[in-house]
């Protein structure tokens, strides 16, 4: 999973292995370890009890929630993005990752076929 901030957005790219996990009812989790004892976790998860796409900082720890229904259906479909935002102001985006177009597939070996990806 890659995670992007920008200003207030706040952006995730899971692979497709990632992406049938979430639709699974899996919990999608990463970390970056800046030193032996600090590190910033993020996650994203489902939960039935999800009224709509939310956001909790706490704890050195991003967690993005998702309503049931909505990660189930996206995770099953052509959709790339899930769009929502928190009474905070931040914007949250959960992707689908594609392969980047000037690196080798090799490299993205888990990321959706990118759609401008020209075919031989």
């Amino acid at each position: 999973m890659k995670l992007r901030i920008a200003g207030d957005t706040l952006r995730l790219r899971l692979t497709q292995k990632e992406v049938a996990c979430l639709g699974d009812d899996a919990v999608v989790e990463c970390a970056i370890r800046f030193s032996p004892n600090h590190e910033l976790r993020y996650s994203v998860a489902s939960s039935v009890d999800a009224l709509g796409v939310s956001v909790n900082y706490k704890d050195d720890s991003i967690r993005v929630v998702l309503p049931k229904a909505m990660a189930t259906a996206w995770a099953s479909s052509d959709e790339i993005t899930i769009e929502g935002s928190d009474p905070g102001g931040v914007r949250i985006l959960v992707e689908k990752d594609f392969q980047c177009l000037h690196k080798t597939v090799e490299t993205d070996p888990d990321a959706y076929p990118n759609p401008l990806a020209v075919s031989i």
